[in-house]
């Protein structure tokens, strides 16, 4: 990974410091504003091109993506290789407090078009995980046989151990350390630091990625 494709990919995610609430339920001190990632679809086409090249020596038959930006990568992969395309929805778990609250789901028509095809998983950028963890599982459910995931960009480590636990490559264009804790191990909670979404500075109690 060179250093100017690092800096190019970073420079199209916006990113601010502070204490935010991921949707995995991890806290974190790192939020990218990934709803400006595809304002400007061709500059991230290139990007995707390349994650393309990366995917494409493991015949892979079917890209799925999550919902929401991961799922445009995604089809711009799609495209690039010249497959199918699919995508996940995502539903919040009522049944759960713990880490991982949300659920990823295959929508009915398209389960059947995922069953025994080598699929690949593809995302914006992949943090503690969650939408790359419920997309696995929910493959799993539909009989696919997922062999990558491809990013644009990993922060810390949580997706090289999802995909060494779920035995599928990662390929990834860039990468950068990164902090997540648990809420009872968070340091920010602790120096009594508020929760702020994604959108400004005001405390929340809800997860917002």
């Amino acid at each position: 990974m060179s250093s100017t494709m690092r800096k190019d990919v970073i420079a199209l995610m916006p990113a601010r410091r502070g204490h935010f609430l991921l949707e995995s339920g991890h806290h974190g001190d790192l939020w990218l504003d990934l709803e400006l990632l595809c304002l400007n679809p061709e500059s991230v086409r290139r990007f995707a091109a390349r994650v393309a090249a990366r995917l494409a020596p493991y015949a892979i038959d079917v890209v799925c993506g999550p919902l929401v930006e991961g799922a445009f990568v995604a089809l711009m992969v799609a495209s690039e290789l010249g497959v199918p395309f699919s995508y996940a929805e995502r539903f919040p778990n009522p049944k759960t407090d713990a880490l991982f609250p949300v659920d990823y789901r295959i929508p009915r028509i398209l389960r059947a078009r995922v069953r025994d095809k080598r699929v690949a998983i593809v995302n914006d950028v992949i943090n503690a995980g969650s939408a790359v963890r419920g997309t696995l599982s929910d493959l799993e459910a539909c009989a696919a046989r997922p062999v990558a995931i491809g990013t644009l960009l990993v922060l810390g480590s949580s997706a090289s151990r999802i995909a060494a636990d779920r035995g599928v490559a990662l390929e990834t264009l860039a990468a950068l350390p990164n902090n997540i804790w648990t809420p009872a191990e968070c340091p920010l909670c602790l120096r009594g630091v508020p929760l702020a979404n994604g959108l400004g500075p005001d405390p929340i109690g809800e997860p917002t990625r």
